[in-house]
């Protein structure tokens, strides 16, 4: 896992962003974007995906809408919400529903947005070695109940 590049998919409704967000990280990392929620929902149904940066102010699907469409297909990239104005109510609503990571406000500043990253990315991979490891020991305890039996019938 130390090797392999981050996979970011970056939503936004304004064409610019994409282009200026695929520039800045495109060496970096494997960046995805998408211009709207539908199309942003398609491409985490068809590739794995560790970190999903939307901003909140796009038409049809807000970012917290969208977020709360992405848990329910795959809860494990981690969520960053994006947004060019002070609204706290969209903020609130990102933490509870949307149960994103972190909060930046548009526009980003390159550095903040990249260390931002490096955070989400470092609790992905705990995340991941934490479910990774309780798989292991779901096996080794079935493992064991089995020899158990096993050895009780004998």
């Amino acid at each position: 896992m130390e090797n392999k590049k981050i996979s970011i998919l970056y939503v936004d409704d304004e064409e610019n962003n994409l282009f200026s967000f695929k520039a800045t990280f495109r060496l970096k990392y494997k960046v995805f974007t998408a211009i709207n929620g539908a199309e942003a929902i398609e491409l985490v149904k068809n590739n794995p995906i560790d970190i999903i940066i939307t901003d909140q102010r796009m038409p049809e699907m807000t970012g917290v809408e969208f977020l709360e469409e992405i848990i329910k297909i795959d809860a494990a990239p981690m969520r960053i919400l994006l947004t060019g104005y002070a609204d706290m109510a969209a903020v609130v609503d990102a933490v509870n529903k949307g149960k994103i990571f972190h909060y930046l406000n548009k526009p980003w500043s390159e550095k903040e947005l990249d260390q931002t990253i490096q955070r989400a990315y470092e609790v992905y991979t705990e995340r991941q070695k934490i479910i990774e490891t309780n798989a292991l020991l779901e096996t080794s305890n079935d493992q064991l109940e089995f020899m158990l039996r096993q050895k009780l019938l004998s």
